[in-house]
């Protein structure tokens, strides 16, 4: 579609027309020489000298190109463009609030990784991540990692990069020494607060061996259960160890049911798999995240035009006063 950048010049179309009926005609006076027979020759002839001017008429061929000339003038200032459909890429979007456990317990070697490695458990819970990352290109995704208390290390973003680049930078302890896993679903329940999305989802990676909350796990799921949020939960370590080394399982349990999630052991490679299908299978809400109509500008055109009348103009004005003869 053609569109004029600044269309108000074409007012100028005018002025041509309104000086060449307004301005008086140009006048030029000359030198005449006298002779003293000239009013013999007059009588002669019969006329009858009188002062006067000779107007001389503009032919319809010069009106033409002139005014031709001015209107590719006026049209190169307006600044013509050329508009292109509008571009708009909208991207389905699920806003995901990952929980990351950073206690002490997070320490623990009780987690063997995908080259049969003994692994930390923190590094098993990168591991799985990184996976779950890779995969969700287009949804927007947050981090919360917890100890003593719980911090935002990611808002919710689409750069699944930088999300994956500061998971890594984390480190256990780094948050403190205990497990403040309840603190932690409370701390998501404020974010997805700012959330225009319908389905809320958390998922919670820790060995869910509660040591520092102001609110049990099972009732912050409780909370997070009355506003629409489901927890799935993933269990990282080993259910038979003792201590605070052991992976609490039936509270992981507890707070998944409460919110009609589910819970996954991080080493059940097939049951993580169920998590990826579950959040597929979540309603998503479209963002536009961007929308233009591209413009290539074509002012350059009419001054070509403006080029190739004045030449042609100044051909025929050549042609007219007899070519190379004259």
């Amino acid at each position: 579609m053609l569109s004029f950048l600044h269309p108000w010049f074409f007012v100028l179309l005018v002025v041509p027309v309104v000086l060449r009926r307004l301005l008086p005609a140009y006048k030029e006076t000359r030198q005449a020489v006298r002779v003293p027979w000239f009013q013999r020759v007059s009588t002669l002839v019969g006329g009858t000298p009188a002062e006067g001017a000779v107007v001389s008429e503009v032919s319809w061929w010069q009106l033409i190109v002139r005014y031709g000339l001015w209107i590719l003038l006026v049209a190169a200032l307006a600044r013509p463009q050329w508009v292109e459909p509008a571009i708009s890429r909208v991207t389905p979007t699920r806003d995901l609030l990952l929980l990351v456990d950073l206690s002490g317990s997070m320490e623990t070697e009780d987690f063997t990784n995908k080259k049969g490695d003994r692994v930390d458990r923190l590094t098993a819970v990168k591991e799985v991540l990184d996976d779950f990352l890779t995969r969700r290109d287009g949804d927007r995704v947050g981090l919360v990692v917890f100890g003593n208390a719980a911090f935002v290390q990611v808002p919710f973003t689409q750069d699944l990069k930088v999300c994956r680049r500061l998971l890594d930078e984390t480190a256990t302890r780094m948050a403190g020494p205990r497990t403040a896993f309840g603190d932690a679903i409370g701390l998501g329940i404020t974010m997805f607060e700012q959330s225009g999305n319908k389905d809320k989802l958390m998922i919670g990676l820790t060995d869910g061996n509660d040591t520092g909350s102001q609110v049990p796990p099972a009732e912050a799921a409780g909370i997070a259960s009355d506003k629409g949020i489901v927890i799935h939960v993933v269990g990282v370590g080993d259910p038979t160890a003792s201590g605070e080394e052991k992976l609490d399982e039936e509270a992981l349990h507890a707070v998944a049911e409460n919110t009609g999630g589910r819970y996954f052991h991080a080493d059940d490679r097939e049951g993580l798999e169920g998590i990826y299908a579950e959040i597929d299978r979540m309603g998503t809400r479209e963002v536009e995240s961007e929308s233009y109509r591209p413009r290539r500008d074509l002012f350059h055109w009419p001054l070509a035009g403006f080029l190739l009348v004045s030449l042609f103009g100044q051909f025929l004005e050549w042609r007219r006063k007899g070519g190379w003869d004259g």
